[in-house]
């Protein structure tokens, strides 16, 4: 059996009788019926994820799946990708968007080279990244499929082998990106396999005008026209119009879930590697919180899709798994609700009447 066989056969959803204690205790807090609301009930996930009512969160990594797409050669985006290595060395050196936002929640930040079209051997060799590489850059997908089936599995299972190292030393993960160009593919995933129409789910990505706009809508149709990739099969979306750190995400979404550690999903190109976790483990969601809602229009269509309520709006567009660790403070702040405040018999409060 395959890794990827074996992980998905793995991966169980939150358990019931726990989620029923942690409710229990909430129930009991002294404060008015669920007044921390949303909290709450991220409290009940945690615990249902970990089977415990002391859910461990403290130990935070950012895991950034970097990777370049053949398909910047149709002028999808308005940087050259020659960025992606360039902002790889940056995350390494600390410099990065990323890293400011995870110093402050006292995550890790950890860079997989999944498909950088460059040499990037000397960082992976210093231990700066993680070497995952599939092969330099997908394929052209306006032309052909993004990659092979073989190399789609080969992308999810080098996610899953980064979760299943890390699940040992880390309670609390959160998905990031970088890939100029990778809003393209991940707008296609989205209209795969929700069905919705491709104008309506594609954004500006970095900062396109209503010309380039319009061309990058034409290249995912081309796209989708070109390749077919079945809805059914997230394997066959990954394959023909997915991006090899889209497939990384996707691995670690599924190695989390089968480790039952709790995920925070960034943006748009994160929430796509979701819908490849979900599409091939539905079982996945259990462990998937959204972190944020992007600005880019189709992530409203991901979380309807996943049925997700993203914990934070704050008109983010950046990636790299910046809203990810924002939102790791409130996943601690909701276990801290469930373990620290006291129940009214504990604190001898007197309750509400019934």
């Amino acid at each position: 059996m395959s890794l990827l066989e074996e992980t998905i056969n793995s991966i169980k959803g939150q358990d019931e009788s726990w989620r029923q204690k942690a409710k229990d205790r909430l129930d009991q807090l002294t404060m008015p019926h669920w007044a921390l609301g949303r909290l709450m009930d991220l409290a009940v996930d945690l615990a249902g994820m970990s089977r415990s009512l002391q859910p461990p969160v403290e130990r935070k990594a950012v895991i950034v799946m970097a990777g370049d797409h053949g398909v910047v050669a149709e002028g999808v985006s308005k940087f050259p990708q020659e960025v992606t290595p360039q902002m790889v060395g940056n995350f390494v050196n600390g410099g990065a968007g990323i890293n400011a936002l995870a110093r402050q929640v006292g995550a890790k930040v950890i860079v997989v080279d999944m498909g950088v079209a460059a040499d990037i051997s000397a960082m992976a060799k210093s231990g700066k990244i993680i070497d995952k590489k599939v092969a330099a850059a997908t394929a052209n997908m306006a032309e052909g499929p993004a990659m092979s089936r073989e190399q789609a599995v080969a992308a999810l299972e080098a996610g899953i082998e980064v979760a299943n190292s890390m699940a040992g030393e880390i309670d609390l993960f959160g998905t990031g990106d970088m890939g100029i160009g990778n809003t393209t593919p991940s707008t296609a995933i989205v209209s795969a396999i929700t069905g919705t129409k491709v104008a309506d789910v594609t954004g500006r990505g970095t900062g396109l005008d209503d010309e380039q706009l319009n061309h990058k809508i034409g290249v995912i149709e081309k796209a989708l026209q070109v390749n077919k990739p079945d809805p059914k099969d997230g394997l066959d979306i990954l394959a023909k119009v997915g991006g090899f750190e889209i497939g990384g995400i996707a691995g670690l979404i599924m190695g989390a879930a089968a480790n039952r550690k709790p995920i925070l999903v960034d943006g748009f190109i994160s929430t796509a590697g979701a819908l490849i976790a979900c599409s091939l483990a539905p079982s996945c969601r259990d462990y998937i919180i959204a972190s944020h809602r992007s600005v880019e229009q189709g992530h409203r269509v991901m979380h309807s899709h996943l049925g997700c309520e993203p914990l934070l709006d704050l008109n983010l567009r950046l990636g790299e798994g910046t809203g990810g660790a924002l939102a790791m403070n409130v996943v601690e702040a909701a276990c801290r609700v469930l373990t620290d405040v006291a129940t009214f018999e504990e604190a001898m409060v007197s309750a509400a009447d019934n």
